[in-house]
């Protein structure tokens, strides 16, 4: 598997085709500078699903802020696991779900790897509760942002994460009655 060798890229992206459904994952480290390359890819398999013309900003704003997102999680809370986007093509419509590794409200941090090593009460390896509250505000405008922009969206956290999963529909879908 490419991200099991060592000096594995720092991004990581695969495409497959599974029952009728293709489907482009990209991972990458939770840098910001990683952000433009997955709006990047986002805009281009959207085109590609047949995502039309003039909404392609709106799908690569909306991906930028949930990558944001997902990266400022990652970095708040001291996790190092990649950031996660899948981009899939259904029947009449396209998909993109951005995950991130930060446990959601009520449980525990150690499950997820995000505790902090050291012990010290610093609170950045925390699961939310304390280190969200400066950066809630934050957290709330992106998916304001996100909500304003797709019409179709989907927010999800649990014990291994959590979720924001976008659709818009693809040429196809706007033809068939």
């Amino acid at each position: 598997m490419p991200g099991d060798t060592p000096g594995a890229p720092e991004a990581y992206a695969r495409t497959f085709e599974g029952d009728g459904m293709a489907t482009v994952e990209l991972r990458f480290s939770a840098q910001p500078e990683h952000v433009r390359t997955a709006r990047l890819v986002a805009a281009a398999v959207a085109r590609r699903a047949g995502v039309d013309e003039a909404v392609l900003d709106e799908v690569r704003l909306a991906v930028g802020e949930a990558c944001s997102r997902a990266v400022g999680l990652h970095r708040s809370h001291g996790i190092t696991a990649p950031v996660s986007v899948a981009l899939t093509e259904e029947e009449k419509a396209f998909s993109i779900e951005v995950g991130d590794s930060v446990p959601g409200p009520g449980a525990d941090p150690t499950e997820s790897g995000a505790g902090d090593a050291s012990g010290g009460g610093s609170g950045a390896g925390s699961a939310r509760p304390d280190s969200e509250a400066d950066g809630e505000g934050e957290d709330e405008m992106g998916l304001a942002v996100i909500s304003g922009l797709v019409d179709d969206v989907e927010v999800r956290s649990g014990a291994g994460g959590g979720v924001i999963r976008m659709s818009w529909p693809t040429a196809d879908a706007a033809v068939r009655p």
